[in-house]
């Protein structure tokens, strides 16, 4: 195995945080991946893809070395494994049918504390942050506020602020379950009415993920 796949599947690794936090993300066998590690064995494509996808960098910069590292969106770590770089993006609003995201743009990589997201039981590869529009939620969340989302809760799991998608529209917006089984679309500014979305509608609306943070200027 060439020395350079090797030193990228090592970078890899420091993405992770550690060879043993690869090895736990993408299901390889330590002692496997440790062949790999030091070049002793080769991985085959699958294996790359899963090693890529795990850290989020680029498939193509894992098996050659050529183009960019990391995706547009992937979650970076810092070599010592120390912080989390969550991406925030220029995401408003987004229009189609599409991913949530696509289209729109990364600003920039919030970093946060690797323990602090641990503690809360947060997975970086399943976080992004985007920023609030409007006042519809003023009290809790102000214009300009930045959220992150946590994407691997992306159904109703109680009542919480979600980011949502309704009428190709993103929204932060506190969700509650009736007993009808519809869904209240709830704005903290009592200036603007609850929204209702019935049970036999309830396809209309996509949960992109729960809020999990939120943070701004005072």
């Amino acid at each position: 195995m060439s020395e350079g796949l090797a030193e990228r599947i090592r970078q890899c690794a420091d993405i992770a945080g550690s060879g043993d936090e690869l090895a736990r993300l993408t299901a390889i066998p330590r002692r496997t991946l440790e062949y790999y590690l030091t070049g002793q064995s080769e991985p085959k494509v699958a294996r790359c893809v899963e090693i890529a996808k795990a850290v989020g960098v680029d498939i193509g910069w894992l098996a050659s070395g050529e183009g960019d590292k990391l995706k547009g969106g992937a979650v970076q770590t810092d070599v010592e494994g120390k912080y989390a770089y969550v991406p925030l993006y220029d995401a408003r609003c987004s229009a189609g049918h599409g991913a949530w995201s696509e289209g729109a743009k990364v600003l920039t990589q919030l970093a946060f504390t690797a323990y602090s997201l641990r503690k809360q039981g947060l997975d970086p590869a399943q976080l992004s942050a985007i920023r609030v529009d409007g006042d519809s939620m003023q009290g809790l969340l102000s214009d300009g506020d930045t959220v992150m989302i946590d994407h691997s809760r992306s159904s109703l799991e109680g009542e919480a602020v979600y980011v949502i998608r309704l009428d190709d529209h993103l929204y932060a917006k506190r969700l509650q379950r009736q007993f009808d089984g519809s869904i209240h679309i709830i704005s903290e500014n009592k200036a603007y009415r609850d929204m209702v979305v019935p049970k036999e509608h309830l396809n209309d609306l996509e949960i992109i993920g729960r809020v999990v943070w939120a943070g701004g200027w005072l």
